[in-house]
């Protein structure tokens, strides 16, 4: 026993040497070799990923692929396995109290981070449905010594799924006047064309009278033929020329703030790494953005970068196409079927980069060989420079055309410039198979606009203009315009043109007196001296219809003028009448405008539709409420059709019901749709909607109590599962003229119930009481 106390207290420890230890490691070097599993955090964004790092000899070990999963791009090519405190640029630490491995890189090895994008909305796909359409315009001419005539223009339309048909005409009868007004009667057609449009490759394909693509430094010219050309129309969710792009860095998580003009463009959340801005609004001219980031410490970092944007440019890579050929149309609007020799052309467009866009034109005829190559550049944020030449072959002449110009455009100023030269005998497809028609030898405008602001805005142009004969015509033009006091405003031109020394002069006051009528005051000087006052009173008509006027009075050194007219908008037509002219000689007018709609067997009355338009159908059930873009359209008619008139083509325009008219035992799955109608085409929307045969039973055993809450009902005819609520009450759809349940009751218990339903128009019944045996 003794022995062993001697052994202890041996083996024992003074207690002041005890308190003289250590304390325990709390670094990375308490063990040398070790196995971790750490969160893995990079310039303090927690990643949420569990990394396994190794250990060895108070080194720290970490997976290349764990690094580049994580979006680090080492500089150089590494191992299976890096060694953390072996690469230049990136600082590791092992946090042992959270059990994380602290990472810092340079935000260039983080991946780039993109904001916003190049379309405007998400794109739907456009469709139509089959139909017809016939716009129409009706009008009666009676003037005082001339006579009287009825001309009616139409425009008849088939559409489908293959495209659009369509024919353009006119009838004109004389009911009383003179011989010579009697040789224009009868019916003159104008186009008869078929087009089809792919969204998905953006390209239309063109069959009949058609008008050939241009250049703004070529002409075009009606002929009768095939045309394939890109169609940017057919895509407004997409922007087409190039917007400036922002870039930074963000060493750690912050946030960027985008002003543009001073006004807060977007906001967006940052990780680190580099980053682009494309979330510009669509403007053009030149302009000031300024790139706002702040960190999580709430340091902020403000850049101010200067642009320009142009829609004549197009992006880096995109081009814009036209080719037609055919023959020249003869006496357009004078014979039916008159068309001349064959031609071709072409035109091209492409964005060899975002500050450089190339132009070239093609025209070809047995007489006429053209050529030409231009392009527009961005000259950095001081406008954009355009130039053009060409060269011709007509007749075995040859000529050459130059065109060159510049423009730019800022918030207080605008600049235009443009000039065009012919030389020698330049001819183009419009002098082909003509006798009348002769080119300019050369044009030339500048026009200049400046916002005053208070003071107004004050615009100017300068035209020059030599014909073919040589004679020269060269005119000045100036304007100031400026808001008054409760949305009036005051507009003052003076034009002169050089060789005349009078100045032609106009001053007017526009007062407007409520939202809808306006009253304007204006004096008039011409170049001959001759002066005129007039006063007009005006009130337009109202969107969804209604009544408008305009009455008009002009006194001076010409005989007095006098003008007054009547509008009247309705749902399926628009009224107008009208006199206008002298005391000595009047003129007295009335036109009926409008549309006829043929889809799902059913004809529909509008007004002139111009673009594309939706049925709506909501079957057999009437009186159901129409919304368009959140606006108030209309109620569907007897037979649960709404014609909607105004959708614009290709734009994915919201169409809503109002479920509220619905029937109780009326399921409306869906009350709201997107949906894109192709041009000049119309869809059939519909709404699906089901009436179903449906009642509240009320459910009671052998002694007439209600069943208990929770018992679980099976119809047996069509297998649906239903619950009992309070009162013993349970909702069954999709019932039959016979039906029988099942119920489990909470005890577990089952009873048999059946029932018969009498159906009842627009009404959910209530049958009760049903015995549960």
């Amino acid at each position: 026993m003794l022995a062993i106390i001697g052994l202890c207290s041996a083996l024992a420890v003074p207690i002041s040497e005890a308190a003289e230890l250590p304390p325990p490691p709390a670094n990375i070097q308490a063990v040398a070799d070790a196995s971790l599993y750490l969160e893995l955090v990079v310039n303090q964004m927690n990643t949420g990923r569990l990394v396994h790092v190794q250990q060895r000899a108070g080194q720290l070990y970490l997976p290349a692929a764990d690094l580049k999963e994580s979006g680090i791009r080492l500089p150089v090519a590494s191992p299976e396995e890096v060694g953390l405190d072996s690469v230049p640029g990136l600082h590791s630490e092992y946090d042992i109290q959270g059990q994380r491995l602290l990472l810092d890189v340079p935000p260039e090895w983080l991946p780039e981070q993109h904001f916003g994008r190049r379309s405007s909305y998400p794109r739907t796909e456009a469709v139509s449905s089959f139909g017809g359409l016939l716009n129409y315009d009706l009008y009666l001419n009676d003037t005082d010594d001339a006579g009287t005539y009825l001309a009616a223009w139409n425009e008849i339309r088939l559409f489908d799924s293959w495209g659009t048909l369509s024919n353009t005409g006119q009838y004109r009868r004389s009911i009383v006047g003179t011989a010579d007004s009697q040789m224009d009667n009868g019916y003159r057609r104008y186009d008869t064309l078929w087009r089809f449009s792919d969204d998905e490759r953006m390209l239309t394909y063109e069959a009949g009278d058609l008008i050939s693509g241009a250049l703004p430094w070529t002409s075009s010219v009606r002929m009768g033929g095939v045309q394939l050309s890109r169609d940017f129309g057919v895509r407004p969710d997409l922007v087409t020329y190039p917007l400036p792009q922002f870039s930074g860095e963000a060493a750690v998580p912050s946030s960027v703030d985008l002003f543009i003009n001073g006004f807060k463009s977007s906001s967006e959340n940052l990780q680190p790494g580099p980053y682009t801005l494309t979330n510009i609004p669509f403007i053009n001219g030149a302009g000031e953005a300024v790139v706002v980031t702040t960190d999580a410490l709430g340091r902020q970092v403000s850049t101010s970068v200067p642009f320009y944007v142009t829609s004549t440019l197009l992006q880096k890579g995109l081009s814009d196409f036209s080719v037609s050929a055919g023959s020249v149309r003869r006496e357009y609007g004078v014979r039916n079927f008159a068309y001349g020799p064959g031609v071709t052309s072409g035109s091209l467009r492409y964005g060899l980069t975002d500050s450089l866009t190339l132009e070239s034109h093609l025209e070809a005829s047995d007489s006429l060989t053209l050529g030409g190559m231009g392009g527009n550049l961005k000259l950095g944020n001081f406008g954009v420079l355009n130039s053009a030449v060409s060269q011709s072959q007509f007749d075995g002449r040859d000529g050459r055309q130059l065109s060159v110009g510049y423009q730019y455009s800022a918030q207080r100023f605008s600049l235009a410039y443009q000039r065009l030269q012919r030389f020698s005998d330049y001819a183009d497809l419009s002098v082909v198979d003509s006798d009348y028609v002769s080119l300019s030898q050369r044009s030339e405008q500048l026009t200049l606009s400046l916002n005053l602001d208070r003071f107004g805005s004050l615009g100017a142009g300068y035209f020059d203009v030599v014909a073919a004969d040589t004679s020269r015509t060269r005119l000045l033009n100036l304007s100031w315009s400026k808001p008054l006091w409760f949305n009036s405003s005051v507009y003052v031109s003076a034009n002169r043109q050089f060789g005349d020394s009078n100045w032609a002069l106009q001053a007017q006051i526009v007062v407007p007196f409520d939202l809808n009528a306006s009253m304007s005051f204006s004096t008039e000087r011409s170049t001959t001296g001759a002066t005129q006052q007039r006063v007009n009173y005006s009130r337009g008509v109202p969107t969804q219809g209604g009544v408008g006027f305009n009455l008009g009075y002009a006194h001076g050194d010409t005989p007095d003028y006098r003008q007054a007219d009547l509008t009247w908008r309705m749902q399926s037509v628009q009224l107008q009448a009208g006199v206008y002219g002298t005391s000595a000689q009047q003129t007295r007018w009335g036109d009926a405008s409008g549309s006829l709609v043929w889809m799902d067997n059913q004809v529909f009355a509008a007004n002139r539709i111009d673009d594309a338009f939706v049925v709506v159908s909501t079957g057999d059930f009437s009186d159901i409420g129409v919304l368009y873009e959140n606006q108030w359209v209309g109620n569907t008619d007897k037979n649960g059709h709404l014609l909607v008139p105004w959708s614009s083509a290709y734009y994915r325009g919201k169409y809503e019901i109002d479920p509220l008219n619905l029937p109780v035992n009326v399921l409306s799955p869906t009350v709201e749709q997107r949906v894109a109608v192709r041009r000049g085409s119309g869809y059939l929307l519909e709404f699906p909607l089901k009436r179903v045969a449906a009642a509240s039973v009320r459910l009671v055993n052998a002694q007439q109590q209600n069943l208990g809450l929770g018992s679980a009902v099976l119809n047996e005819q069509n297998g649906s599962r239903a619950v009992v609520g309070w009162d013993g009450l349970v909702y069954l759809e999709n019932l039959v003229a016979k039906n029988s349940l099942q119920v489990i009751l909470p005890d577990g218990q089952q009873c048999k119930a059946q029932f018969e339903l009498v159906p009842e128009a627009d009404q959910v019944p209530l049958i009760e009481p049903v015995v549960c045996q």
